[in-house]
């Protein structure tokens, strides 16, 4: 091997540039070397440049695959799929070092190819461009799922030309195209274009390259969209799994009310016990008013909407006793708005269970103080199992009360025998639940309603009868006049008492009536001195004491002499001047006496009604002063 062979093994080595294998054999020439060495040098040459294009080839090659080998690793671990087509085109611009790279992918509804990602493109009307099958470079891809070049579009009559798909590529600028199908077995899922802006020839190496792109592309398009399509139904699942939880939870809250509803049942409780589970259980706040406001009728077991509010009526039997209404829940379910419902229907039976108990005590409650009334002589052991049964505490001093409605200015008989009785039936309604509530008894009776009802603690029959009537009248919303007898003790020890008492009290009623005093209570001594007259035990002391009883402890005390002033003042016509000359003494002193007796008595002591009353004490009070001496 000469010197300038052995140059030749240089330049491959040290990798030198194309120009630089000419100057071994310029050399030669120049030192005249002759035509057989310049030949083999020439030869040589040849064999260098071709050692030296293969091995550039294979370098090549060796960086494309390596580039291959990373963009697949990298798409690989991407998965959004916008993700993924912009990482493909960015990566084919770079592999084959285009101006431009942009991706199709195919439309199997209306049949053709659009634009789904662009590298490098300035154009809009590009960016945007649908191709139908067969039409253009990237339409014929499409349909044959063959790789297509061109190195000038718009001079290759290969392709159907059309004006929207030159225009767009026009504006572009684009001259030479390289498109490769997007395939998934035999399926065309798009195309994979390289392009640039000038003439250029895409040698078979770069085809090859960008398909085997396009095979790693189409695999990890088909993984986004299957993990897409993962993710979308794990999310179908996630909003399917919730749908179940709430109906699971609505099913367990609907169990929960179905439960607690029926221990509440079987327990006895009470319309507000409902009110307050339902509440717990549907999360928001649940009342029962017995007058449904919103709409004017709800069908019996329904619930209406009203504004925020859910009213469920409480009926039956076509009778509505109120409505269930749930309040700060304007969204509810069905299952929510069916165990509203359910709850209504419960509280209407409790309601009817209620009175139909209430009734049955009632008439229990009645008839025993009727054979108070009527049959006295009883078996008073059977009279006291029945009234322990009621729980009536009948060892304690009790009054007889006689109630009746009565409407200022109103004749009972012109209103007619519908409303007298519907009357009868409220009073006696309200004064069986006041009689339950005092353990006391009831009944209807002379066209009202009479009560025995133990006294509390101090308790007077007057305050007795003013709370009666206070409490009556309340209930029914109509004046309630009440009418108490003297206390009875013990009315089963004596109920040979009772009736007697009873007629006391109706005697007090009926002095109601006639003095004006409808819807008031009172007893025989409130009456003054026609309560003496009317009450069976002529309670003279205790008349004297209620009516001047201050004056003459205020005599005891002082030693004065205001109850001899009185009667002397009233023996004179009510004259100071006529007294002092019955008493001796100045009429200043009638005066200043007069005045003391008005701050005992009251301002109204000389009134007519007071007065007759003072003057009758005062005879009373004379004679039983005689008695005793």
């Amino acid at each position: 091997m000469t010197h300038e062979q052995a140059a030749y093994l240089e330049l491959l080595a040290r990798g030198a540039a194309t120009e630089a294998y000419d100057r071994p054999v310029l050399l030669a020439r120049a030192s005249g070397a002759g035509p057989e060495e310049l030949a083999e040098l020439e030869q040589a040459k040849q064999l260098a440049l071709r050692v030296r294009a293969e091995l550039e080839g294979r370098r090549r090659r060796e960086a494309e695959l390596s580039a291959l080998f990373e963009t697949a690793h990298d798409l690989a671990g991407l998965r959004d799929l916008d993700d993924v087509l912009r990482a493909i085109v960015q990566r084919a611009r770079s592999l084959l070092g285009t101006e431009v790279a942009y991706l199709s992918l195919n439309d199997p509804v209306r049949g053709d190819t659009y634009m789904r990602v662009t590298e490098g493109s300035v154009s809009a009307r590009f960016q945007q461009v649908r191709l139908g099958m067969g039409e253009g470079l990237g339409g014929l891809v499409a349909q044959t799922a063959r790789p297509y070049v061109t190195e000038d579009y718009f001079q290759d009559a290969r392709f159907q030309h059309t004006e929207a798909i030159d225009s767009a590529v026009g504006d572009e600028g684009l001259v030479a195209i390289l498109g490769v199908p997007l395939t998934l077995g035999s399926q065309v899922i798009g195309v994979l274009f390289a392009a640039d802006r000038r003439a250029r020839v895409f040698e078979r190496e770069q085809v090859a390259l960008l398909g085997s792109f396009a095979a790693h592309a189409a695999v990890a398009i088909d993984t986004a969209n299957l993990l897409a399509e993962t993710r979308s139904a794990l999310a179908e699942l996630e909003r399917a799994n919730d749908i179940i939880r709430e109906h699971s939870g609505v099913i367990e809250r609907a169990s929960e009310v179905h439960d607690r509803l029926t221990e509440l049942v079987l327990r006895g409780g009470g319309v507000h016990d409902v009110a307050a589970a339902v509440s717990e259980v549907l999360g928001g706040t649940v009342d029962f008013v017995e007058e449904p406001p919103g709409p004017a009728r709800i069908a019996e077991g329904h619930a209406a909407r009203d504004g925020d509010d859910w009213i469920a009526s409480v009926s039956a039997g076509g009778e509505t006793f109120g409505a269930l209404v749930l309040r700060d829940r304007p969204g509810l379910d069905p299952v929510d708005l069916r165990t509203l419902e359910r709850a209504a229907l419960v509280t209407s039976l409790l309601l009817l269970a209620r009175r139909s108990a209430g009734e049955a005590e009632q008439r229990v409650r009645g008839e025993l103080l009727d054979d108070l009334l009527d049959a006295p002589d009883r078996d008073r052991r059977l009279l006291r199992e029945r009234a322990a049964r009621l729980r009536a505490d009948t060892d304690a001093p009790h009054v007889v009360l006689a109630a009746r409605i009565d409407r200022a200015g109103a004749d009972t008989e012109s209103d007619g025998g519908g409303r007298e009785s519907a009357d009868r039936q409220r009073l006696r309604s309200a004064a069986s639940h006041l009689a339950a509530t005092r353990h006391g008894l009831a009944s209807a009776r002379d066209g009202g309603t009479v009560l025995l009802l133990p006294l509390g603690p101090g308790e007077t029959a007057a305050e007795l009868a003013r709370q009666t009537a206070k409490h009556l009248g309340g209930a029914l919303h109509e004046p309630v006049s009440v009418g108490a007898s003297a206390p009875v003790p013990a009315p089963l020890a004596h109920p040979d008492k009772v009736a007697p008492a009873y007629e006391e009290a109706r005697r007090c009623l009926e002095a109601l009536r006639l003095l004006h005093r409808q819807g008031e209570g009172a007893a025989a001594e409130d009456l003054g001195f026609l309560g003496l007259l009317l009450a069976d035990t002529r309670d003279i002391e205790g008349f004297v004491e209620r009516t001047i009883g201050q004056v003459v402890d205020y005599d005891r005390r002082r030693g004065t002499d205001l109850v001899r002033t009185m009667d002397a003042y009233f023996a004179s016509g009510m004259s100071p001047a006529r007294t002092k000359d019955d008493l001796h003494v100045h009429v200043n002193t009638v005066a200043q006496r007069v005045e003391r007796i008005g701050r005992l008595l009251g301002p109204d002591w000389q009134s007519p009604a007071r007065a007759l009353e003072i003057q009758l004490a005062l005879r009373l009070h004379a004679l039983s002063a005689a008695v005793i001496r």
